[in-house]
């Protein structure tokens, strides 16, 4: 596996060199140095291979850090134990950076033997390291009831256990659970009108404060799960009145009721199903459960973490239509007729809201109107106009007119005419039309629980061409 892990300065100095097999000797640290930091070639790709030698490297604030194997290692495992490495040291320290390094190296080297076993990767979570790896700076409670209280068996069922993202101490006088759907939708629409390209990526973060060892089960409005329930309640209906034909369309419609009745919530949801790709889950989800029955069913780490990111491509409800209208005249002038329209509920708005409408490099002097709400103002050193909406009220619209004059041209240079960009977040809005249809908590102290759900909708790439 990884065979040493080395952390470089901006200029090649090795600040940490830890060596956990036998296969490399120290000085491949040069190698590294000299042809990869020094090299004057442009690096891009993330693992240089010299000779027999693999190093897997990262470029992170003013440091480099690199893992050395003589292995067919699996690229993908020791990027993302690099990664979790700097994330550590982010928690530890504040943030990762040469300064960090050197002043806390020996904490450094000390979390490198706990992270790596003969170069296998162990335990690399942060609560569970920060219960017996302290530094002066960090002194919480929690970690001063283990050093007094808790058993050294205890330490070690809790790097070892099953469940090392989460104590089994943990105790709120308030248990409550948070959980935020952020969506960014990604668009690009031609000029002619045509969708081009709509997709939407999605992420569910939470933010647990439940005592003990709880057990969530979360449920969405997943296709896959409504259709099967769909069709069991079909199936329960008509066994229970095989004689009347209208039983199951009643109970049909019953379930395509409750979907639409959670789908009409000011925004949110507004399919009944939803078809979830591409999802990725925190280790915490139970994998098997998911693929057996589309259940989300885990015990959540104490504090923040995302449970999971997902992507749709099927009816993506876009919250924004911008109909552009731009004009060239002639050459010494530029004409600008800009009209954005709101699709969203009336009791829902947008906020921090700007569209970014380009103008040609040659552009001198810009006259802009708006009607509507929001301010507009030309940005010569952009090459182009910002018009900022600090609201934006759901199924209105606001349009914006500009002429722009051009000065002439030595070399005249034809304009590629970039795409308007817009940025925006709407809030308990979903694109996708995702709804979170439960939560619910699972201890054997069998307390109350309170759960919070909040979505948010935010530009990613939203392109209009012109």
């Amino acid at each position: 596996m990884i065979s040493a892990v080395f952390i470089y300065s901006q200029k090649g100095e090795v600040l940490i060199s830890r060596l956990y097999r036998h296969d490399v000797k120290r000085s491949v640290a040069d190698v590294f140095r000299v042809h990869v930091i020094a090299s004057p070639a442009e690096i891009r790709s993330p693992v240089t291979t010299l000779g027999s030698t693999s190093f897997f490297h990262i470029r992170y604030d003013n440091l480099w850090v690199c893992a050395v194997t003589k292995n067919n290692s699996n690229a993908a495992l020791v990027f993302e134990f690099l990664y979790r490495l700097l994330g550590l040291g982010v928690s530890y320290f504040g943030r990762f950076d040469e300064e960090a390094v050197k002043n806390n190296f020996v904490l450094i080297y000390e979390l490198l033997d706990e992270v790596l076993d003969f170069g296998y990767p162990q335990n690399i979570e942060v609560d569970t390291l920060k219960l017996y790896v302290t530094t002066e700076s960090i002194r919480s409670k929690s970690n001063v009831v283990v050093d007094l209280q808790k058993p050294p068996q205890s330490i070690t069922m809790q790097a070892t256990g099953a469940t090392t993202w989460r104590r089994n101490d943990i105790f709120y006088k308030k248990n409550e659970a948070f959980v935020d759907v952020i969506e960014s939708v990604n668009l690009i629409l031609s000029a002619k009108g045509t969708v081009l390209r709509a997709d939407v990526q999605g992420q569910i973060v939470m933010r647990s404060f439940l005592s003990g060892m709880p057990e969530c089960k979360f449920g969405l409005n997943d296709k896959l799960v409504l259709d099967r329930e769909s069709s069991s309640n079909k199936g329960s209906a008509a066994a229970a009145a095989a004689a009347r034909i209208d039983a199951d369309d009643m109970a049909a419609g019953s379930v395509r009721r409750l979907g639409a009745r959670a789908g009409g919530m000011g925004g949110v949801g507004d399919g009944e199903s939803v078809e979830i790709a591409d999802c990725q889950f925190h280790q915490c989800v139970r994998l098997g459960r998911f693929d057996t029955d589309r259940t989300i069913s885990f015990i959540p780490p104490d504090g923040e973490f995302e449970l999971m990111r997902y992507r749709t491509t099927d009816n993506v409800n876009l919250p924004f239509k911008v109909l552009p209208v731009v004009r060239e005249l002639g050459k010494t002038r530029v004409e600008y007729e800009v009209l954005v329209k709101s699709n969203f509920s009336g009791k829902l708005s947008a906020s921090n809201m700007a569209v970014r409408i380009p103008t040609p490099p040659n552009a001198t002097k810009c006259r802009i109107k708006v009607a509507g709400t929001g301010k507009a103002k030309y940005i010569p050193e952009e090459n182009a106009i910002v018009w900022k909406i600090s609201r934006f009220q759901g199924l209105q619209e606001a349009s914006l007119t500009a002429v722009v004059d051009l000065t002439h041209m030595s070399k005249p240079v034809p304009w590629v005419r970039p795409p308007i960009n817009l940025d925006f977040q709407v809030l308990m809005f979903t694109a996708s039309g995702l709804l979170v249809r439960f939560l619910k908590v699972f201890e054997k102290a069998n307390y109350q629980s309170v759960k919070w759900v909040r979505y948010m909708t935010k530009a990613g790439s939203y392109e209009i061409r012109i």
